[in-house]
């Protein structure tokens, strides 16, 4: 699965002449239109194959809509919810022909299959770069030399004053009326260090494709990744005399889940997170995980090409409603700006096959979308860690993520190159990766919606980044200390493959 860590919507208007014939709804091959309509209601469709989810991305308005749906129902789909301001439906079938059929829909601009697994079969992946539990002993030691105004395990935190976050919250700690979103694998909205600050209006379960409101639907059951938490306390764990300090900690966040049991982010679900977001007066999206079942989505793929259109009309919206949408570059040392890149993981929820790739053509998305606020990940010691994805033009900016000890290591009192912040059932561990490392970015972006609570998406991004701390390219890149090139960076001082913009500044974001 992919995980470590990802815009505007359309007015869709009614194409001419379509409402002539808006309920014939598709026509098949060779048929007309008088012959379609002696037909029967229902053509006779394949039902034994293995049941699947299924984006329908349609354009035209209402009547288009009402007309798509039937022809859903004639090609042997379910419709589990059609998200009309977008123009996307999600549906489930055990027609093997769905998708092939459903696009020859009259107002179907695509349509694919959002899995290759069965709805009722899938792996277990695992989520980020795993965690590593805190001690006793640490927390002795940092209770110890925290000092007035720190929460105790803030001398753990060397993330936040790698940012300048300590500082920031000397003049601020954040608005109250600014939500971060964190669409993920769920919050635990319990944790003594969340709870102050937790928005359970703004919190939905969209694992389905539709939002599930029920209290506590948006928490991780017993057994799932603890991922989603960890993301929410790096953002905004409280400065309330407990546990570690979010960069943000006078802002709200909300959990939006959007990962099956099994650790798997699937389109319908992330377009439900989208447009949950969009809706509920969300300001900022954090995005720590890639779409799947695709390392890289690519467009020359009928139902792939699906998946990234569907996604692209939610974060578009999401945007135009006001919100800010940040996405983790990933963790697999790849350049996203290279020629050629191999994926050999792909699809991960049934038998991956190799494919050379054109990042051109095929994107890991929500990460590579425009709009989309791209992050990529440092250490301790400000250089690029050692995992991160990078690559000119599609990084936008770097943050801490964290990396192994031994390439990076903390300045004490902190003893750990990765990031700390909470865990589930009250607890707090360390966990690397683009994941940790985008929550920053997200929570600097609510420090500035906090300061700037009028600014338009556009111009938040655009302050994030003029700010930014200038970092140069890491030339020669050998994080491994083996005499061995790791990576290559491309660009100068002020935008580059490895950083971006540059490394992200809380102070600056708080700073009239």
């Amino acid at each position: 699965m992919a995980h470590l860590g990802s815009r505007r919507g359309r007015v869709l208007a009614l194409p001419a002449g379509l409402a002539l014939t808006a309920s014939l709804g598709f026509l098949p091959t060779g048929a007309s239109a008088a012959e379609l309509s002696d037909a029967p209601a229902t053509a006779a469709v394949s039902t034994d194959g293995p049941k699947l989810s299924y984006v329908v991305n349609i354009e035209g308005g209402r009547w288009t809509a009402a007309s798509v749906k039937k022809a859903i129902a004639a090609a042997g789909g379910t419709v589990v919810i059609s998200y009309d301001q977008i123009g996307v439906i999600v549906v489930h079938s055990q027609n093997p022909e769905f998708a092939k059929t459903i696009r020859q829909a009259r107002g179907v601009v695509s349509a694919g299959s959002t899995r290759t697994a069965p709805l009722s079969a899938q792996t277990d992946t695992s989520v980020g770069e795993g965690g590593q539990a805190l001690t006793a002993a640490e927390a002795t030691a940092a209770a110890a030399d925290a000092t007035d105004g720190q929460d105790p395990l803030e001398p753990l935190q060397w993330d936040l004053p790698a940012i300048k976050a300590d500082k920031a919250h000397q003049k601020t700690l954040g608005s109250s009326k600014v939500t971060v979103g964190v669409i993920d694998t769920g919050v635990d909205d319990t944790h003594p260090d969340l709870a102050p600050n937790f928005d359970a209006a703004a919190s939905a379960n969209c694992v389905t494709g539709a939002p599930d409101t029920t209290p506590g639907s948006w928490r991780p059951n017993p057994g799932e990744s603890d991922h989603g938490t960890h993301v929410a306390g790096t953002i905004a764990a409280a400065k309330n005399g407990i546990g570690v300090t979010g960069v943000a900690p006078g802002v709200k966040v909300s959990g939006i889940k959007v990962s099956t049991p099994d650790g798997f982010f699937y389109t319908e679900a992330v377009v439900c997170g989208f447009v949950w977001a969009a809706e509920h007066g969300v300001d900022i999206t954090n995005n720590s995980y890639y779409t799947d079942p695709w390392l890289f989505a690519c467009k020359n793929d009928a139902d792939q090409k699906a998946l990234i259109e569907a996604v692209t009309r939610a974060t578009r919206y999401a945007e135009r409603k006001g919100t800010v949408n940040v996405a983790a570059a990933g963790n697999s040392k790849m350049d996203l700006a290279a020629d050629e890149i191999t994926d050999v993981t792909s699809p991960n929820d049934t038998t991956p096959v190799t494919r050379v790739i054109d990042p051109q053509e095929c994107l890991d998305y929500p990460a590579m979308l425009p709009g989309v606020v791209t992050v990529s990940a440092t250490g301790a010691k400000d250089l690029k860690a050692s995992y991160s994805n990078y690559g000119l033009g599609v990084v936008d900016i770097a943050a801490p993520g964290g990396d192994r000890t031994e390439y990076q290591t903390p300045d004490a009192p902190a003893v750990n190159g990765r990031i700390l912040s909470t865990t589930v059932n009250g607890g707090y561990n360390y966990k690397a990766g683009t994941s940790m490392a985008a929550p920053h970015a997200a929570g600097v972006l609510a420090l500035l919606k906090s300061t700037r609570p009028h600014a338009s998406p556009a111009a938040l991004k655009a302050l994030l980044y003029a700010q930014a701390d200038d970092r140069a390219c890491t030339n020669p890149y050998d994080i491994e200390g083996d005499g061995k090139i790791d990576a290559v960076c491309e660009g100068g001082v002020n935008k580059n493959g490895f950083y971006g913009a540059g490394l992200v500044d809380a102070l600056d974001a708080v700073r009239r």
